[in-house]
Formats: C-alpha cells, sequence, structure tokens
C-alpha cells in the first residue's frame, strides 16, 4: 500500500459551504488531505473516522458555537492543533479561544497564503510533538548503536537491500538474534526513507499483557479498562506519517493477532473501548529472534500473518559470524565511552583485540558494549589488556580456565563450554539454541554435572 506522506490531514469545520471549497481547494494545493463538516455532529463523527494533525474550525457554526465546540475537540483529540476561525477580528474573542485551548486565531476572510501559513506551522508543531513522544518511548536508543558500515559480505548484502527498499513502504521483517542491531537497521531504513522526517515509534510486543498491548499500540478511550483514566494516543497514532516498529513480533500474543493482520491489510484499527474505525498512514518494520516459520506450524502465530509481515525479510547475521567487523566496532564504542566517562584516549592491545576477534559473543553487539564498558572503567593503563575483558585470558566460549588442545577429556571440555555458554546467554532456551541441542538435553546434561557425573 503506497501513500502520501508529505501532507497532513486537516479538518475543516465551518457551516458555510463556499467557505470549505475555498480552504479546501487551497490546503490540498498545500498536499494535505482534507476533511469537511459542517456541524458539531459532523465534526464528532469526522473524529471517530479518522486522526487529524490540525482543524480549522469556524467561531460560528449557525446552531454550533465554535467556542464550545473547541474544549470537546481538545476532550476527543487532545494532540490535534485547532486554529480558530472568525469573520469578527476581536481580541476578547481571540483570547478566550486560546484559553480554551486554540493553538491559532485567523481572521476570515484571509490571504490563501495566511491559511497556508498558519496550517503548515500547526502541522510542523504537531510533527515536532510526535518526534519528541517517539523519542521519549525510545530514550536512549541511539547511544553507542552501531555504525552500520562493515566488511562482512553477508551484512554488506543485507545493508544493501536495505537501502533499496527504503523509500517504497514495503513491510519489512528483520531477522536476528538477540543483540544483532535491527532496531538500529530500522531506524536507519526509516531515516533513509521518505517519512524521515515524522516519528519513528516502537512497540515492544513481549512487554504488556494482551489488553494493554492493545492500547499501547492502538490506543484507548477514557473509562475502556480499569485504570484508563483519559483518552490515550498509541503507538499507530504517534507514528502517523512515520515508521512503526514491532519488536519482537514473535512474542505478540494470538489474542491480538487478528487484530494486527487487520491493521496491516487495510491500515485500519479501532481504540480500545471505541468503536470508531480509524485510518492510519505508517510504514510497518517488524523483528524477531524467533523462528516464526517454525511457531507457525505449531500453530503458536497466524500463517496469514507472516505472510504478510515478510514482504521484504532482512536477515543480520550474529556477531560470531562477522569477526572482522568485532575490532573496528569496539573502536568506535570505546572513544564513545572514554568520552562519556571523561577518561583518556586509550587502546586495545594486541592480545584484547585476538581475544575479542575469537570470541563466540553469545549477547553480539550488547554483550561487546558491556566489555568496553566495563574495560573503560577499569583500565587505568593507556591499553586495554585480556585482563581488562570480562572473559579474561579464558579461551572463546569455553571457560572455567580450560582451553582446545588442553590436555582434559572431551567431558570435561564439554562441561566448561556449556557452562560457558550458560552464563553469557539471557536464559536456558537461548543457551539451548546457541548450543545446537534441545532444551531438555541442556538440562539433563546440567543435572549430571550438579551429580558429578562429569
Amino acid at each position: 500500500m503506497s501513500v502520501e506522506v508529505g501532507g497532513a490531514n486537516i479538518l475543516l469545520v465551518d457551516d458555510d459551504g463556499g467557505i470549505l471549497r475555498l480552504f479546501r481547494r487551497c490546503l490540498e494545493g498545500d498536499g494535505h488531505r482534507i476533511s469537511t463538516a459542517r456541524s458539531a455532529a459532523e465534526a464528532e463523527a469526522a473524529l471517530g473516522r479518522n486522526v487529524f494533525d490540525a482543524c480549522v474550525l469556524d467561531l460560528d457554526l449557525g446552531e454550533d458555537s465554535g467556542l464550545e465546540l473547541l474544549p470537546k475537540l481538545r476532550e476527543w483529540a487532545p494532540w490535534m492543533r485547532v486554529i480558530m476561525a472568525t469573520a469578527t477580528d476581536d481580541v476578547a474573542t481571540a483570547l478566550s479561544a486560546i484559553r480554551v485551548g486554540a493553538a491559532d486565531y485567523l481572521v476570515k476572510p484571509c490571504d490563501p497564503s495566511q491559511l497556508s501559513h498558519a496550517v503548515a506551522q500547526q502541522v510542523e508543531a504537531r510533527r515536532l510533538e510526535q518526534r519528541v513522544l517517539a523519542l521519549e518511548n525510545d530514550r536512549g536508543g541511539r547511544e553507542g548503536q552501531l555504525d552500520l558500515r562493515t566488511a562482512n559480505p553477508a551484512l554488506s548484502a543485507t545493508l544493501e537491500m536495505g537501502r533499496r527498499v527504503a523509500d517504497t513502504d514495503a513491510t519489512i521483517l528483520l531477522l536476528g538474534e538477540s543483540g544483532t542491531g535491527k532496531t538500529v537497521l530500522a531506524r536507519a531504513i526509516h531515516d533513509m526513507s521518505p517519512r524521515r522526517d515524522a516519528a519513528f515509534a516502537t512497540v515492544s510486543c513481549p512487554s504488556l499483557s494482551a489488553e494493554l498491548l492493545a492500547s499501547e499500540l492502538f490506543g484507548h478511550v477514557r473509562g475502556a479498562f480499569t485504570g484508563a483514566t483519559d483518552n490515550r494516543q498509541g503507538r499507530v497514532q504517534i507514528a502517523e506519517g512515520g515508521t512503526l516498529f514491532l519488536d519482537e513480533i514473535g512474542d505478540l500474543p494470538m489474542a491480538l493477532q487478528p487484530k494486527l493482520l487487520r491493521f496491516l491489510q487495510d491500515r485500519e484499527y479501532e481504540r480500545v473501548g471505541d468503536p470508531h474505525t480509524r485510518t492510519a498512514n505508517v510504514r510497518v518494520i517488524a523483528a524477531t529472534n524467533q523462528d516464526l516459520k517454525k511457531m507457525v506450524a505449531e500453530g503458536r502465530f497466524r500463517e496469514d500473518l507472516y505472510y504478510r509481515l515478510n514482504v521484504v525479510t532482512l536477515t543480520l547475521p550474529a556477531l560470531r559470524d562477522r569477526r572482522e567487523d568485532v575490532l573496528s566496532i569496539a573502536e568506535k564504542i570505546l572513544l564513545q565511552l572514554a568520552a562519556r566517562y571523561d577518561r583518556p584516549s586509550r587502546r586495545f592491545s594486541k592480545d584484547a583485540a585476538s581475544l575479542m576477534a575469537l570470541h563466540g559473543w553469545p549477547g553480539n553487539l550488547r554483550e561487546l558494549r558491556n566489555a568496553v564498558e566495563r574495560a573503560v572503567i577499569i583500565c587505568e593503563g593507556e591499553a586495554i589488556g585480556p585482563e581488562h575483558l570480562p572473559f579474561g585470558r579464558v579461551a572463546p566460549s569455553v571457560g572455567h580456565g580450560l582451553r582446545a588442545g588442553d590436555p582434559v577429556s572431551l567431558e570435561e571440555l564439554e562441561r566448561a563450554h556449556i557452562e560457558a555458554v550458560v552464563a553469557n546467554t539471557a536464559s536456558l532456551e537461548a543457551a539451548a539454541k546457541l548450543l545446537k541441542i534441545d532444551s531438555s538435553t541442556l538440562y539433563r546434561k546440567r543435572k549430571a554435572f550438579d551429580n558429578g557425573e562429569v
């Protein structure tokens, strides 16, 4: 679905059809998408169907009063910027409008350039609010992130495909282990796209229950559930005109999957507790570290949703599969963290660099950043050595002082390797996946270790 991203959604409320036609012609010429209403009831109905960035509201609506409607508009759509328009150049009326929530004030008849300028200012203010909300949602997300330059052929191919699809509205599915840079790539695609000036909003699918995740995604109205004391924008609305990033989509509750499928197909949704259908203008990027095909086969993920997400698939390799990049990434992180902690410039010793290049990096880029941060804090000399790294002088992914080739049994080496991997992964499931064995097999082996059988 290709959409126009340059303009904004504007609601015109005036009982004069001539004025509506004039204003529509002017604002559509600026690239905006226009809806009109000739009464308070029509305005409420329009707000139930769509999300508007700004509204031009007439003071005198015949039987209705613009001043009385304005507080209701602010309640129904608190994010919408309202410009009050009136045929009376009266300071007291203007002040009254500002007091009840108007963002600007126009006197009719007005020059088309005045209308265009006033609307453009409010649209820009709305876009700025969206960007601030998105940044608050993702606070700290850019610090120390991956430089997308690489010497790895597999990642180079992925990045090139990302650049090619950035200027389209195709849905993208990013695959890769935790910590491989999926969020960074999603943001880079957004920054290269025509939507770069609008918001990049993130929804973390594993973090909430189905009901709260629906609210986070689509928003809710006051009274929709216990604790819903106010109307709330969802991430879909915050991302209007921009990009919606669905992180760890494999953890999306089954109960919410049909709603997301419908949204991806038609860009239509309802806020929780609100029967009115709304439309959205967003580009969707999803990411997961899980095998969605396997989840579909097991009945844990909808097949139709999988194919709707899987329009363009980009796979990010694990850090252990792009060892040629490890030192250059570590050096960039080192410079960033030295400045952050006000430490003198440092370098990695030859032994430390060799050790990092050989390490298994089960935590990928996150583990690398944590290792460099620890080294920056504890190193007192000019060079960071192996002793400053969390895996010290231990051979990669082996641990306990054992190295490949040491005069020990294969069982002892296996135990050391398994315990090192478990210590460096977030869960036993993640460790089993890295070791390429079943979780039950890993459990039995560790139980045998505890019982002294190895």
